[in-house]
C-alpha cells in the first residue's frame, strides 16, 4: 500500500557568512589577530624581511621584526551555528597596498589595528575606508612598552569621528582580539538596525 502522505523533511540551512578585514600599518599586529582568533590553521603569506627590504620598508619601532605578510592572512571564525567570519588581514606596507581593493570587495567592515609606537602608520588605513564607507573600528593593539593613551586621546590622534568606536586590545590574547571582532559586529549592526 502506498501512502499518500509526505512527510516534512527540513533542508539543512546554510550559515551566513560575513568577510571582515583586519587592516593597519607594518607591523601592527594583524597576522597575529588573525592567528590567535581563527579556529583553523591559518592561512598566512608571509615572507622573511630580506636586505632588499631596506630602504623600502619602514621598520622603525618594529625593528626586531623579521618576516612580512606579502598577500594576505585568512582565519575563519564560527560566532554561531549560523554565523561564520572569515577574516581577511591585509599587508601592511605601502608597496602592497594594491590588494587592499581586491580584498575589500563583499567585506562588510574592517577592524582598523594601530600601534601607539607608531601611530601615523594608521593613517593610510582609516583613510582608505572612510573614503569607500566601509565602516570599521580601530583597535589599539597595546605593545608592551609602548606609550599609553586614553582611546579619546587615540581618537583625536587619528581624527576620528564620534560614531567610529575604538577598543584598546592585546591581539595575542584570544578574549581580548575577539572582543575587537564583537565591537565592530555591534558597530555593523548599530547602522542597519533592521538586521537585528
Amino acid at each position: 500500500m502506498v501512502s499518500d502522505r509526505c512527510d516534512t523533511v527540513t533542508a539543512p540551512t546554510l550559515a551566513d557568512s560575513v568577510k571582515i578585514l583586519i587592516s593597519g600599518g607594518f607591523g601592527v599586529g594583524k597576522t597575529t589577530m588573525v592567528s590567535t582568533v581563527s579556529e583553523i590553521p591559518p592561512l598566512r603569506t608571509e615572507e622573511i624581511l630580506t636586505e632588499l627590504s631596506d630602504g623600502v620598508d619602514d621598520l622603525s619601532g618594529v625593528e626586531e621584526k623579521r618576516t612580512t605578510t606579502v598577500a594576505l592572512d585568512f582565519g575563519r571564525v564560527t560566532l554561531a551555528s549560523d554565523l561564520i567570519l572569515y577574516i581577511f588581514g591585509t599587508p601592511g606596507q605601502d608597496r602592497f597596498w594594491f590588494m587592499w581593493d581586491e580584498l575589500a570587495t563583499g567585506a562588510l567592515g574592517a577592524v582598523v589595528l594601530a600601534d601607539t609606537r607608531r601611530i601615523d602608520s594608521s593613517f593610510a588605513a582609516v583613510d582608505f575606508f572612510e573614503r569607500r564607507g566601509l565602516p570599521f573600528v580601530v583597535g589599539v593593539n597595546c605593545f608592551d612598552g609602548a606609550p599609553l593613551y586614553s582611546v579619546t586621546e587615540i581618537r583625536a590622534a587619528l581624527d576620528l569621528d564620534e560614531h567610529v568606536p575604538v577598543r584598546l586590545c592585546d591581539v595575542r590574547a584570544l578574549d581580548s582580539a575577539k572582543e575587537v571582532l564583537v565591537e565592530l559586529l555591534e558597530h555593523l549592526l548599530s547602522q542597519h538596525p533592521a538586521a537585528t
